[in-house]
């Protein structure tokens, strides 16, 4: 009973010590980084001693969900403290714009800049990259120093340093952030800032030190593949360089100004790679991947730290929302939100954070919805209330992805430096197929959503279900709102452009194996082949 008043009258000292003042913020995001890929989610053949010690010394979230399955919806939530249909960013595919935050958004960076705050985001952006007026500098944040496509190699990087291309030097993707990490606490330890930095591991491509990777070869039992023991070790070297990121903030006297966010933009890939094999492995009780709205997909882990704000050592069940983190860091500022700043979606947790009781939140109804191209209303969509999760599977068609015309130019930007060109704005509408019942999971109860309770609870079913179409319909609105104006910003952005040639630009990169059956690709127009690209764009 005495330590416990000790710690609360230090915890309240410390806060008027803190009263009026700017904290840094630090938010780092993980790429497909699932709930069970730290040793202190309950891993116990990874290494990650780094954000371990961090947990210790703050808290462990173990009900915080992404706001999406995958990365760009993701990411949009993130940046922008808003349900990601509204921002536009609802699909990865960047040559048909689908991963774009409408420039009438406010995203992290405009918000901590309008503060007086130095802001940064490195690594990942994807989300808006064939045009400039989408790339992080331009969006409120002073410095980018990072690549805009959704995956990058990890020896042979090409970045961007604002408008400056950034080639690669021999380190490995990983180090070469973290490395501009500490520079950039260096150079802006008077503070305030914010740094948002979005690894790119544990993503493909799986590549990682040899060293690390052989490592977890001997330590892993023989039935576990290659692709385990290479992410393991891409994780593992991702949390040694956070090691280095977190001791340039003590050594500048920041450890108990800065504010520290550690999470991933969706759970993990556990299908084949096409090269090392499978990549199943240990995601706590979880069903579900990237890309599905199950547990497995949405549940991420997510450690936050204020030393003398925050007390040590917490676990919190309570459910929240990736898109609490706009609102609940900018709160800590003290400012009004910028002029043409939208309502955002999300909360203010940090009194749930400091170890109060936040009832509301317990309550609380959260939203999940994804799937490719224009999004379908029941299609791999969950609503969450207390301890009950309505969850709809959707069918395959509205799940599929054309790859053969969305990946070449992904494909490209992995290796090659940064360009421009035109979206493909043609886009086919959903589908009208009659999706799959609902199922209903008591996830209290049911964690790894294994019963359906619909039959014995068709109240529920009701409820929950006219909860989220009236959500739907509401976001839908905006989303539909964000692609027009994103489609007509890119042609009159291109209006008296020279449009680049598709056929020369991924003349290396055409998935010919998606080709139809006696199709000569020495011969063939792969325009024709692979039917869109921004060919179309003028008519749509």
């Amino acid at each position: 009973m005495r330590y416990s008043l000790l710690a609360t009258l230090l915890v309240v000292l410390s806060s008027s010590l803190y009263a009026g003042t700017k904290p840094n913020i630090l938010f780092i995001l993980a790429d497909d980084l699932g709930y069970g890929d730290l040793g202190c989610y309950g891993n116990p053949q990874i290494d990650t001693p780094v954000l371990d010690r961090l947990a210790s010394e703050g808290l462990r979230l173990t009900a915080h969900y992404s706001p999406s399955p995958l990365c760009s919806p993701a990411r949009a939530g993130y940046l922008t403290g808003r349900f990601n249909h509204r921002t536009g960013a609802v699909d990865v595919p960047s040559n048909r714009g689908l991963d774009r935050i409408a420039l009438s958004e406010k995203t992290m960076g405009d918000y901590f800049r309008h503060a007086g705050y130095a802001t940064a985001l490195m690594g990942k952006w994807h989300n808006g990259l064939y045009c400039r007026d989408y790339l992080p500098h331009h969006r409120g944040f002073d410095l980018f120093y990072g690549f805009a496509n959704g995956g990058q190699h990890y020896w042979n990087w090409n970045l961007l340093r604002n408008d400056e291309a950034v080639p690669h030097d021999g380190r490995y993707l990983t180090d070469a952030l973290n490395d501009e990490a500490v520079r950039f606490i260096q150079e802006h330890k008077e503070g305030p800032f914010m740094l948002f930095l979005a690894h790119h591991a544990p993503h493909s491509p799986l590549l990682a030190p040899e060293p690390l990777v052989k490592k977890y070869r001997e330590r892993l039992s023989k039935d576990v593949g290659d692709a385990v023991a290479v992410t393991y070790a891409m994780i593992e070297s991702m949390d040694t360089g956070l090691g280095r990121v977190f001791q340039s903030l003590k050594d500048a006297g920041l450890w108990d100004k800065t504010v520290i966010v550690f999470t991933s933009d969706n759970g993990p890939v556990m299908g084949r790679d096409p090269k090392l094999g499978s990549q199943k492995r240990f995601n706590g009780v979880w069903s579900g991947e990237k890309q599905d709205v199950l547990e497995g997909g949405i549940r991420v882990p997510c450690i936050v730290a204020w030393l003398g704000q925050i007390p040590k050592g917490q676990v919190l069940d309570t459910p929240v929302h990736g898109i609490d983190w706009l609102p609940t860091l900018f709160a800590l500022t003290g400012q009004k939100a910028p002029e043409g700043a939208k309502p955002l979606d999300g909360q203010d947790i940090m009194p749930l954070l400091k170890g109060e009781p936040v009832p509301r939140l317990l309550a609380r109804t959260l939203f999940f919805q994804r799937n490719r191209y224009a999004p379908v209303q029941h299609a791999n969509a969950a609503i969450r209330e207390g301890r009950w999760k309505l969850y709809w599977p959707g069918d395959a068609e509205s799940l599929k992805k054309d790859s053969a015309r969305d990946n070449p130019s992904y494909l490209r930007g992995i290796t090659e430096p940064h360009w421009e060109m035109p979206l493909d704005a043609q886009l086919d509408g959903p589908t009208k197929a009659q999706q799959p019942a609902p199922r209903l999971y008591d996830i209290a109860a049911d964690p790894g959503e294994k019963k359906d309770l619909a039959l014995d609870h068709p109240d529920v079913v009701q409820k929950l279900t006219v909860q989220h179409d009236a959500w739907f319909s509401d976001v839908m609105g905006d989303w539909q709102r964000s692609r027009a104006a994103i489609t007509a910003q890119d042609r009159e952005y291109w209006n008296d452009r020279p449009e680049p040639d598709p056929s020369v630009l991924f003349n290396d990169f055409w998935i010919w194996k998606s080709a139809p059956a006696g199709t000569d690709r020495t011969t063939a127009d792969p325009l024709k082949v692979f039917r869109g690209y921004w060919s179309e764009s003028k008519a749509n």
